[in-house]
């Protein structure tokens, strides 16, 4: 099989993309990115499924490949979410922690690139790292964080420290990233994928509850606003998603009409806040960007995608 990623957004300037090194194009997102803005590098131990040039490393340890590389700009997407797993108290002996997946390469990649003159260093966190206690919507940047919730989201925390940290030498951007769905042959833990897999496996989906609402951005949306972030000039936090409260329920409906399968509702209680948006000023601010995809048109291509590439 070979992974195209769907394209459903055409205005934008690819070239932005040159002068830009992106870490962690082998995953969900970093190959929207990359497919999207051809003159992009790619760095990593996996290559990227797009055509972009592509730097080997085989540990973030040692970075020495990029000493001749031209690049002042530089997307860093390395991570892991699983959180489901990652917060469990006891994982299987020898398995990476959330820390090994998300603080540690951080610094051993900032450590070395500090003296580069980068014109800006992009780095991702979650929204789950806003307190769940007394939420105000739409939430923004400054609503009190709870970073001890769990270690997934400690991690994080602790990640966003270090950039903190290491923008004493870098222009640093932190991005909290809402809930990213879209098409992916990769095992992914978002609420469309998740649904769509066991729908195309079985014909038949359990899920928590219909009840939830939450802020829902395609990949490709999330993908051009990333590149023009990190074209932009702000120091500091910013939330990435729509600042469009979704229904669970509309994700659902549209992926039950789309398969002709059957979606139960176990109606249990669910992690997290029972209403959850964004607060979008800021990146509105520091950005000329919109998203393009709405959720249903998002979602239908996520579940028609993903059985194209299992029929394939």
């Amino acid at each position: 099989m070979t992974y195209v990623c769907p394209q459903l957004i055409k205005d934008f300037d690819p070239s932005l993309g040159k002068g830009t090194l992106l870490f962690g194009g082998s995953g969900f997102l970093g190959p929207y990115i990359l497919q999207n803005y051809p003159e992009m590098i790619s760095v990593g131990r996996s290559p990227s499924p797009t055509p972009n040039r592509h730097i080997h490393v085989d540990s973030l340890d040692d970075l020495r490949a990029l000493d001749d590389v031209e690049f002042d700009r530089v997307i860093y997407i390395i991570g892991n979410t699983d959180h489901h797993n990652l917060e469990m108290e006891t994982l299987p002996m020898g398995s990476p922690t959330a820390y090994d997946h998300h603080p540690i390469p951080l610094i051993r990649t900032l450590e070395q690139l500090k003296k580069r003159p980068l014109k800006r260093f992009v780095h991702f966190s979650t929204a789950l790292i806003y307190d769940d206690k007394n939420m105000t919507l739409p939430v923004s940047e400054a609503h009190p964080i709870d970073p001890y919730k769990n270690r997934y989201v400690n991690s994080k925390y602790l990640a966003e420290e270090a950039s903190k940290f290491f923008a004493n030498w870098v222009p640093m951007t932190i991005v909290r990233l809402c809930n990213l769905y879209g098409p992916t042959p990769l095992k992914r833990f978002d609420l469309a994928h998740v649904v769509s897999a066991k729908l195309l496996e079985s014909g038949r989906a359990e899920i928590w509850s219909r009840r939830p609402s939450r802020d829902f951005i395609y990949v490709e949306d999330a993908a051009h606003a990333i590149v023009r972030i990190a074209h932009a000039d702000h120091d500091g936090t910013l939330n990435l998603g729509t600042g469009i409260e979704t229904p669970v329920a509309d994700v659902l409906d549209v992926l039950g009409e789309v398969s002709g399968g059957e979606i139960i509702d176990l109606d249990q209680q669910v992690n997290g806040p029972m209403r959850f948006y964004c607060d979008m000023t800021t990146l509105r601010r520091v950005i000329d960007w919109e998203p393009q995809v709405s959720v249903p048109e998002g979602t239908r291509m996520t579940y028609e995608q993903m059985k194209r590439w299992k029929d394939a």
